[in-house]
């Protein structure tokens, strides 16, 4: 089977990892990495994005265990359009979290447009960090999480949400 998911992945976290975990099971993994023009428009606020080759670097690093332990290949495309890597006829499977689940269907919708199969739509359920929060990049770059979930500790050694006001 052939496996398609994109995204920023500015850092990779664990709730990335379910995502790969749940594509490597079902096959061979082509990830769709949004390139840097595209990246900022994918975001809900505006905060910095590494660049494209600084994502690339640390999402193949990442990809690389998941298909030696599941004996799968891999590869990285530049994602410059939203709808991406998936439209393409080659897939089987498309991987989402629940945001994008809705983005999912509408590349369902092109699919059958385009004459192709829909693909099978596969939703991850969101991985939470200790506070019982979802785990999210934009929460590690604000320094509230680590790639884990665990809660950064502020100066005085305590977990940062339980001292802010």
């Amino acid at each position: 089977m052939k496996v398609a998911l994109g995204g920023t992945f500015d850092p990779v976290h664990d709730g990335h990892r379910a995502l790969f975990e749940r594509a490597f099971d079902l096959g061979d993994v082509t990830v769709g990495l949004t390139s840097d023009e595209l990246a900022p428009k994918t975001r809900d606020e505006d905060r910095h994005v590494r660049t494209f080759e600084q994502r690339r670097r640390d999402l193949d690093a990442e990809l690389a265990d998941f298909a030696e332990k599941f004996d799968r290949e891999y590869e990285i495309r530049k994602l410059t359009e939203p709808t991406g890597i998936a439209t393409e006829s080659q897939f089987d499977y498309l991987i989402v979290s629940p945001e994008t689940e809705t983005g999912g269907r509408r590349i369902n919708e092109i699919r059958r447009e385009n004459g192709d199969d829909p693909l099978e739509i596969e939703v991850v359920d969101h991985v939470y960090a200790d506070d019982g929060e979802i785990i999210s990049s934009t929460r590690i770059v604000r320094g509230e999480i680590d790639e884990h979930g665990n809660l950064t500790p502020d100066r005085d050694g305590r977990p940062k949400r339980e001292t802010e006001t």
